[in-house]
């Protein structure tokens, strides 16, 4: 049982690494040499780069934290898959109950690397692209209908913040109408909360009615994302 605790473990932490690989970062270094965190909202995520660097960089940006987020999920499914074959589940292991769970540690842990990066002194982006990734390898129906809320409310107001709160807001409520496990529930209630948290500054400007559309740049001082 020892064993199979340590590598659950480690499956949390690769999560972790994982969430916190600074693509936003790279991205700003290797194109204009700049600290993405300095311009525009301070963010590393790929809102902040389209704004900053435009829309090549930013999709690319956007493609490589949601796929953080899958392959964060895709470890535990890994984990589950070989280890009754290298015998390293304990019999006293239900499948069914354990794995809901570690998905939901490992989804939560990348998250949380993807804001509080160990590679850029725990700052980084506000884990929209990385969450999205994580319900995508979750449940794809959640995460399309997530993403869905997101394009509709993208569409119509051209901004990207509102879009993504309301994500964070409907994901629970997906979660409940396909029938997900309940520490998927939980997860949707506690990364949709964090996530909206994240999003402080930005809630701040849109009840202002400064928050910038697509294509509009951020005119204020980077907010704190520490």
């Amino acid at each position: 049982m020892a064993i199979w605790l340590s590598l659950c473990g480690v499956v949390v932490i690769l999560s972790y690494l994982l969430g916190s690989f600074p693509t936003g970062y790279i991205a700003g270094k290797v194109l204009k040499g700049i600290d993405i965190r300095e311009v525009g909202s301070g963010s590393t995520g790929a809102t902040n780069v389209l704004r900053t660097l435009g829309k090549v960089p930013g999709g690319f940006v956007l493609l490589v934290d949601c796929l953080k987020g899958v392959f964060a999920i895709i470890l535990v499914y890994v984990l589950f898959k070989f280890a009754p074959n290298q015998g390293l589940l304990p019999p006293t292991v239900d499948v069914i109950i354990w794995q809901p769970w570690l998905v939901t540690l490992s989804g939560l842990s990348a998250i949380l690397g993807h804001s509080k990066s160990i590679f850029l002194g725990f700052t980084g982006g506000k884990s929209v692209a990385t969450s999205l990734g994580i319900l995508l390898a979750m449940n794809w129906q959640v995460g399309l209908a997530t993403l869905g809320v997101f394009a509709v409310v993208v569409a119509i107001s051209k901004i990207v913040s509102l879009s993504s709160i309301s994500g964070a807001v409907f994901v629970t409520i997906f979660m409940v109408i396909f029938q997900q496990p309940l520490p998927y529930i939980l997860f949707s209630l506690a990364g949709g909360l964090y996530v909206i948290i994240r999003h402080r500054g930005n809630i701040e400007r849109l009840l202002a009615g400064t928050e910038p559309k697509i294509g509009q740049k951020l005119e204020t001082e980077p907010e704190q994302v520490a």
